[in-house]
């Protein structure tokens, strides 16, 4: 599960972090989410009054839970990369924040302590995490939330610095561990908070796996040449249509059986690079071995450096 054994005392350390390529999940922290929640502040009104119906929230469960590892397990199965959504919880007193989809999942704080654990066991392991959608949030929320943030990490969080800086070696002299990317404009009262736009994810939204593949491959090619890093979505996205005539057999059994290895496939004639793949996520990251996939392909760059070399 961890990297280091790849990485370390290579010529990986010297490797700018936005040409490698890192492993990362979709929703990453809806591996559990609470049926017996109010539904969330992300859901269009006309699902949140269908949901007072307890067997809805049973089917939503099974359209919201995109991950089946905790944390931990994500982090030891290789997952660098965390696709986090969160939400102040209406109604309830205090300023908690929960992740979000759909219906509310665990606290941010827990989840921030958990991951905390395995760097303070992994001090060389590095992650990024993506804060890119805030729900039922002000900024008396955020400013909560950057504390929170502050607080797991302290001095792992790396202040934000060009792209192009950004090695192993350049973290492991620091002491750095956390990447923090913050899609929302307070980023900018805080060193350790890095812009949204530093971290494009672009999104297909599509059911259909050709389409996605396609995608996949025009957003890489208009990727910036230098300057940010770059998410592939590996994702299937169901539609309405798509979840009422498979209500109880889930997002797993109807989108992602069906079409990982396709998926798999196309990961495997990536290269990371320059103009290459750098993080790529998917639903379910534990049902085809992406971790082996992803590894094997970061040891092209090294040949191509010796070839040139």
């Amino acid at each position: 599960g961890t990297w280091v054994y790849v990485f370390s005392g290579s010529q990986f350390s010297k490797i700018k972090y936005s040409w490698l390529l890192f492993l990362g999940s979709h929703d990453s922290f809806s591996y559990w989410v609470d049926e017996r929640s109010p539904v969330g502040p992300d859901q269009a009104t006309a699902i949140k009054r269908l949901a007072r119906i307890s067997l809805v929230k049973k089917i939503m469960k099974k359209w919201s839970v995109t991950q089946n590892l905790t944390f931990k397990e994500q982090l030891e199965g290789g997952i660098r990369y965390f696709d986090l959504r969160v939400s102040s919880k209406p109604g309830e007193i205090g300023q908690d924040i929960y992740f979000i989809h759909g219906l509310f999942g665990i606290k941010v704080w827990d989840g921030l302590k958990e991951i905390n654990t395995f760097l303070e066991q992994h001090p060389k392991e590095v992650i990024f995490l993506d804060f890119n959608h805030f729900y039922a949030m002000d900024d008396s929320h955020h400013y909560f939330l950057i504390s929170r943030i502050r607080s797991a990490f302290g001095s792992k969080l790396c202040s934000v610095e060009c792209v192009e800086y950004v090695t192993l070696q350049y973290m492991w002299k620091k002491k750095h561990q956390v990447l923090i990317f913050y899609h929302y404009p307070l980023y900018q009262e805080y060193s350790f908070l890095w812009p949204g736009n530093k971290m494009p994810a672009p999104w297909a939204n599509t059911t259909n796996v050709h389409k996605l593949l396609q995608f996949l491959e025009t957003t890489l090619e208009e990727r910036s040449r230098y300057g940010t890093f770059h998410v592939s979505q590996a994702i299937l996205t169901p539609r309405v249509k798509t979840i009422a005539w498979h209500l109880i057999r889930g997002l797993k059994n109807t989108l992602v059986h069906r079409n990982l290895p396709m998926i798999l496939n196309w990961v495997k004639t990536q290269k990371p690079g320059v103009m290459g793949v750098n993080i790529i996520t998917s639903d379910f990251v534990e049902l085809v071995d992406f971790a082996a996939t992803v590894i094997a392909l970061n040891d092209l760059l090294l040949e191509e450096d010796e070839s040139a070399a």
